[in-house]
């Protein structure tokens, strides 16, 4: 039962401190969290770190009321507590800023605010409510239009504005869930500078799963790290260094070395040429413009971009499923349709976002889907008459060994693989054999952190070995990390280019927010 009316609430534009002790969850046989305690002080900068299913999402849910925890408590500014639900963990000032937006797209934010408060009158008294949220919002160091619908705010005006409505509503205590997934570089520097100086000056706490080493060595003040649902280590920040966070998260697993780039030889032969390219965008409303881009053999060029500036149409243009008004495409100095004989002539390989959707068929085998580039050819290369079961099996076999895809049998649907799994398995299917040109987008999101080492690994042996690599990603720091050349993709068109190395963030972070 709830005791939520017999403790005072926090008060408003204050800190509040959370502690859990040996918080444990388990889902019948399978123990999900196991005996987590973790104190988190008000006015604090808290960061949580762990792999996919390291149990941050079940700790996260059992302190915000959405799980019962099996055993184990937790306690709000000193007092033990008991969360029933996430009304509960709003009456003791404790509120949370999720992975992708809440607010009602059509209403300004003004009124995302007021229809989320507990108690809105049934008429509400507009004058004196904009006269309430003007003084609100000069306490506030977001400055956010509160008149606008939120669907006319920009990806960082929304995630500010997410915040605000927490604060509004009283809370203390945020938790952030990978608050920066969809803002530039800048954006993401100011909105978490912001939140730390709310830390500094005691208005709030904050526990913020994050993935990006950088942001948390730069704002938080301590991390506790998860791994499969233990508590394996933690500090204050700068007691730690990346390496140490890296090997607590995923234990024993050797990491393999990124940077094994050899530099582009000057000699390197063009493999893809774009050269004023038009076609319609998703809407049908706009057009995307590629005036041109070269890839060269034994070359990454990143294309950096927010969501929804034309990089999944560019990608469409590329796999021949999206329509060209004018302009050419070249793969090794031919014309490129992208039919299956030019794909397969030219080397052309695709590892796509979301895998198992735009990559795969889910309910086919893991052996059928990786035969899905060679199935229809016999000895020789001649077109097959028949399908060949046996050595589909025995390809898939020697791929799963080698690319280290964990699946029950080569025989389960590859519906039934994990997200990393998944992608392990395309990999193996459009890595195997010369490839001359490989259009990779998004590769690592969602996955872990030891898959993401291992896929990016592959894609820098495979430009080491000749391919022309272009890679779409909305991970500024997978770009960096991977590419020889970054290009930024704005409302459609290529707009900036500039080598990896020695690139500068915020030339590219704007660019990125269109301020070129």
């Amino acid at each position: 039962m709830s005791t939520v009316r017999d403790t005072p609430l926090p008060e408003a534009g204050k800190a509040v401190g959370i502690e859990t002790h040996g918080m444990t969850m388990r889902f019948g046989g399978f123990t999900a969290l196991d005996n987590v305690s973790m104190k988190i002080p008000s006015g604090t900068f808290h960061a949580l770190l762990g792999e996919n299913g390291a149990g941050k999402s079940t700790l996260v849910k059992c302190i915000m009321g959405f799980y019962h925890q099996t055993s184990g408590s937790l306690s709000v500014g000193g007092k033990e507590v008991a969360v029933a639900s996430p009304k509960d963990a709003a009456a003791y000032g404790l509120g949370m800023v999720y992975q992708h937006f809440t607010l009602v797209p059509s209403l300004t934010g003004a009124e995302n605010l007021v229809i989320n408060r507990p108690n809105v009158p049934a008429v509400i008294n507009w004058a004196k409510e904009r006269a309430d949220l003007s003084k609100f919002m000069e306490k506030m160091p977001f400055k956010i239009p509160l008149d606008r619908p939120v669907s006319h705010l920009a990806a960082g005006e929304k995630q500010k504005l997410e915040i605000v409505k927490q604060l509004y509503l009283g809370r203390g205590f945020l938790i952030l869930d990978e608050p920066t997934s969809v803002l530039t570089p800048a954006e993401a520097d100011e909105m978490l500078g912001l939140v730390r100086g709310m830390t500094e000056r005691g208005e709030l706490s904050v526990l913020m799963i994050s993935h990006k080493f950088h942001e948390v060595t730069k704002f938080a003040d301590a991390i506790s790290i998860l791994r499969r649902g233990k508590l394996v280590g933690g500090g204050n920040v700068g007691e730690l260094s990346i390496a140490d966070m890296a090997s607590l998260m995923i234990g024993d697993v050797k990491l393999a070395s990124l940077d094994m780039r050899i530099p582009v030889a000057e000699t390197a032969k063009p493999v893809l040429k774009v050269e004023q390219v038009r076609a319609s965008d998703r809407s049908g409303l706009k057009t995307i413009e590629i005036d041109k881009l070269g890839i060269r053999s034994g070359e990454i060029v990143g294309v950096a971009g927010i969501s929804g500036n034309g990089q999944k149409e560019l990608t469409e243009i590329l796999a021949g499923q999206r329509l060209v008004s004018a302009g050419t495409i070249e793969v090794n100095g031919e014309a490129y349709g992208a039919t299956r004989a030019e794909t397969r002539r030219n080397r052309v390989r695709f590892i796509p976002e979301e895998p198992l959707q735009n990559a795969c068929a889910p309910r086919m085998t893991v052996s059928e889907n990786l035969a899905f580039r060679t199935f229809d050819l016999g000895d020789g290369g001649k077109d097959a008459i028949w399908l060949n079961k046996g050595r589909m099996r025995k390809q898939a076999v020697d791929l799963i060994a080698d690319f280290k895809v964990k699946t029950a049998s080569s025989s389960s649907p590859i519906a039934a693989l994990s997200g990393g799994n998944v992608q392990r398995a395309v990999l193996a299917r459009e890595l195997t054999g010369k490839v001359d040109l490989l259009i990779v987008s998004n590769p690592c999101f969602g996955l872990d952190f030891a898959a993401v080492s291992e896929i990016r690994a592959r894609i820098i042996k495979a430009r080491n070995a000749g391919a022309a690599v272009l890679l779409l990603s909305e991970d500024l720091d997978e770009l960096l990390e991977l590419s020889d050349r970054i290009m930024v993709i704005s409302e459609g068109r290529l707009v900036y280019e500039t080598p990896a190395r020695g690139a500068n963030i915020e030339v590219i972070g704007a660019h990125m927010a269109g301020h070129h």
